[in-house]
This record gives C-alpha cells, sequence and structure tokens, in this order.
C-alpha cells in the first residue's frame, strides 16, 4: 500500500482555508495535475458529491470518479476514488490555531496496471506535485 501524508500550514482561520480548498470553482485553479473536474450534484460539494477527473500524471491523462466520503466543514474533507486505474482515499483534517490553520493530509492506496509497476516513482511524483499544490493553495488564501 503506498502512502503519501503532508502537513502545512495557512495563515488564515478554518472556516477560510476550508471553503477555498473545497469551492468547485477554483478545484483546477489551486491543483495542477488537476486538467478538469466535473461535479455531481450541481450543488456545493458534500457527503455524496461525486467527482469526474481528467488529471495529469507522469505524462499521462487519466480519468477517476472520486466520491465524497466526509464532509464536516471547517474541520474535516475525504473522499475515495471509485473508478479509475490509482484507487486512492484521501482525507484532509482542518485545525485552528492563533488565526491559522493547520492542514493534514493523508492519502493511501494500491496502483494498479503501468502505476503498480512505478509505484514508488508515482508516489514520489504524487509527493512532489500536493507539495507545490499545497505551496499554491496557501499563497493563494493567503492573499486572497
Amino acid at each position: 500500500m503506498a502512502t503519501v501524508d503532508h502537513t502545512f500550514t495557512v495563515d488564515a482561520p478554518p472556516a477560510v482555508v476550508f471553503a477555498y480548498l473545497t469551492d468547485r470553482e477554483k478545484a483546477t485553479v489551486w491543483q495542477a495535475s488537476l486538467l478538469e473536474a466535473q461535479f455531481s450534484p450541481d450543488a456545493p460539494v458534500h457527503k455524496g458529491t461525486e467527482i469526474h477527473e481528467v488529471r495529469k500524471l507522469l505524462g499521462l491523462k487519466i480519468e477517476s470518479t472520486v466520491e465524497v466520503t466526509e464532509f464536516e466543514p471547517d474541520r474535516l474533507f475525504a473522499g475515495r476514488v471509485r473508478s479509475g486505474p490509482v484507487p486512492w482515499q484521501f482525507r484532509y483534517t482542518f485545525e485552528g490555531a492563533d488565526g491559522s490553520t493547520r492542514v493534514d493530509f493523508h492519502m493511501e492506496g494500491e496502483p494498479g496496471g503501468f502505476f503498480r509497476v512505478a509505484e514508488p516513482l508515482v508516489v514520489r511524483t504524487v509527493e512532489k506535485q500536493l507539495e507545490n499544490d499545497f505551496s499554491t493553495l496557501k499563497e493563494l488564501v493567503e492573499t486572497s
């Protein structure tokens, strides 16, 4: 099983960080690998929302359907890939302190097909991409 963990702090309260991270209109703004995202139903994100994603990973365009499995405003956002070549589960937790927010991210899964053979490379690539994405998220939230 491949796992990725990352923690970062944003100089904004949890409500602001959570709202930005879960905003359907901003998903492709702060996630460089996310080329397209279609949300169903056409409503604010909530538990049960499905997201059809098109991402670029290791030069390949991959499509997945993600289901939001947990959604507690300002505290928790989690989901799992229901269909696609990389069946990941992810979880974000948000904890406020002194006007800032600590975000803990955990992702795990069993890459299939080509991605299984290249698992160490996939994990390193995902870790680097997430680091960049979280840096972008932090900058966007803090300057908005």
